[in-house]
């Protein structure tokens, strides 16, 4: 099957899953046809899909990922020892695991092609990434909590797993209890990524967006959160900070000495 063959395929076989939608036509637009298919993975719920559905999205998606063009850690560079700066679309990094900015129900983002990490790290993963979280809030039996940390596989990234932790939610004013969660998030992960002897780690710019916590603020903490982390446990683990808006590689530059 081509790409195109592939998306038709897969657009068809979601919208015969949603009654509601059976009477839409797919666009004959390229751009148009990507627009919807997304849109219909972003609203599908955790729930088994077919084999061959499965075949024909992971060979899309990888297809995808490799025409935007995979990063490997290996082609960077440290700003500081074991510390790296790299401005780009996380999806498309390979290294042990990325980290997602996840909301408490750990389901991903359900908004149509909304712009958060959440929605783009469930999108090309697959519809496989939010059953494994179905699953995993089901045996927990609650909500995450802020400031902790799950683990699951990557699915169709080029990465080897995802690490998805709540980020705090900032308020008018910052206290003390946001600041101590946030770092919480980049412990947590830390920690869950060294018991899974995971060698390398790329963290999102985590409770900047949605949740609204000031830029520099949030990049100091998550500088000094990994700091002290290979300082207290003399970890050899490589951090990543990806970056994708020009304000946080300015922000990050700033704070890491990178040229």
């Amino acid at each position: 099957m081509t790409q195109s063959e592939r998306r038709v395929f897969l657009i068809k076989e979601l919208l015969r899953e949603q009654p509601g939608y059976s009477n839409l036509k797919i666009p004959a637009d390229e751009q148009e046809q990507r627009k919807l298919l997304r849109s219909l993975l972003n609203i599908r719920m955790p729930e088994p899909a077919s084999e061959r559905f499965l075949e024909v999205q992971d060979a899309y998606l990888q297809e995808e990922i490799r025409r935007k063009g995979i990063t490997d850690i290996s082609a960077l560079r440290p700003v500081q020892p074991g510390i790296y700066l790299w401005q780009g679309d996380i999806t498309t990094l390979r290294c042990d695991a990325v980290v997602n900015a996840a909301n408490s129900r750990m389901l991903g983002c359900f908004v149509p092609c909304h712009g958060c990490i959440d929605n783009a790290i469930h999108t090309f993963a697959g519809v496989q990434l939010r059953l494994a979280c179905a699953e995993l809030m089901k045996q927990q039996g609650h909500e995450e909590e802020t400031g902790k940390a799950k683990i699951t596989p990557a699915f169709n990234l080029p990465c080897r797993s995802i690490l998805h932790t709540v980020g705090s939610i900032a308020g008018i004013r910052l206290t003390h209890r946001d600041r101590e969660l946030l770092a919480s998030c980049y412990r947590s992960c830390l920690e869950l990524a060294e018991k899974n002897h995971l060698k390398s780690i790329a963290f999102c710019c985590i409770s900047t967006g949605e949740f609204h916590f000031p830029n520099e603020e949030a990049a100091q903490i998550a500088i000094q959160a990994v700091k002290d982390h290979k300082a207290q446990t003399h970890s050899e683990m490589e951090v990543i900070f990806n970056v994708f808006q020009e304000t946080d590689l300015i922000i990050y530059r700033k704070l890491l000495g990178a040229n």
